[in-house]
């Protein structure tokens, strides 16, 4: 049994969900999101509550609940409240600069990096060594999140790179003669 999949889901107000088959669709203050689910799940709305139940008894199914509960419940909250990561620059003369869907950046290399964002996604530079990535989806977020990290990981020797505002780089110790 999943420990997950038996808790329901509120909808708060302004958000509505409707099911078609296998299809979710949630539509909220910040925009509308859709999903297919598989056919070993069933999803239910009562009374204001959205509930997911697994088809059959079988193990994938099983699996399939808890996954496609936690998927449906990040809709939920993403055309509501939104989601959002922030990124941080470390290291001398490394900048971000936000121009309407593109991100250009400055990380040391001998040219410019511009990434292009996504359709949903919002990128703010409150300054020059902040990223703040915001958007509905959820998957979406972290995924550009993650891409712009790729561009220079944080190293372990100076911890420069571009790091997620809440990770902790462990700093190696230099060799010794």
């Amino acid at each position: 049994m999943s420990r997950v999949g038996k808790m329901q889901i509120a909808v708060p107000n302004g958000t509505t969900a409707t099911i078609e088959g296998n299809k979710v669709t949630v539509k909220g203050a910040n925009g509308t999101l859709s999903r297919v689910f598989s056919d070993l799940v069933s999803v239910k709305e009562e009374g204001g509550f959205l509930r997911v139940d697994a088809a059959n008894d079988s193990r994938e199914a099983n699996a399939m609940w808890g996954t496609s509960r936690a998927l449906l419940n990040n809709m939920v909250v993403g055309v509501s409240k939104g989601f959002e990561k922030r990124l941080t620059l470390v290291g001398v003369g490394y900048r971000a600069q936000a121009q309407g869907s593109k991100l250009n950046l400055s990380l040391g290399y001998s040219h410019p990096i511009v990434h292009e964002m996504p359709e949903g996604i919002k990128c703010e530079t409150p300054s020059a060594t902040e990223i703040v990535i915001k958007g509905v989806d959820k998957h979406l977020v972290g995924q550009v999140a993650a891409d712009i990290r790729a561009y220079r990981k944080p190293e372990p020797y100076k911890g420069k790179g571009v790091r997620y505002a809440d990770e902790y780089v462990k700093i190696k110790e230099t060799k010794k003669k």
